[in-house]
């Protein structure tokens, strides 16, 4: 059985840091592009950074140049660092297999929380 876990969210100010990590348990891992997704109150799930088998990163034009995505297949764990934060990133963070080249994803696991306060 698969599971996600994924950590490291909390409240900071605008312009503030986090880093996001996402464990994937009972299953291989390395074969899969994984990516990051959120959702906000009241929206749909979003992509916001995927990653694929050789580390190629690929962003959402509204994180591009503010959040950097990368993984440590020995650990099976995705990080996103997320750097200049906006109160419009508030959101719950997701990981999963990449839905642009997978149909079958994982079970989605709880997110994590992340709040930006202006």
């Amino acid at each position: 059985q698969v599971q996600l876990v994924e950590s490291g969210g909390g409240l900071v100010q605008t312009g503030g840091s986090l880093r996001l990590s996402c464990v994937v348990s009972g299953s291989s891992f390395t074969p899969f592009a994984m990516a990051w997704y959120r959702q906000a109150p009241g929206h749909q799930r979003e992509l916001v950074a995927r990653i694929d088998e050789r580390n190629n990163p690929n962003y959402a034009d509204s994180v591009k140049g503010r959040f950097t995505v990368s993984r440590a297949n020995i650990k099976k764990t995705v990080f996103l660092q997320m750097d200049s934060l906006k109160p419009e990133d508030t959101a719950v963070y997701f990981c999963n297999k990449d839905h642009l080249r997978y149909s079958n994803l994982f079970p989605w696991g709880q997110g994590t929380q992340v709040t930006v306060s202006s």
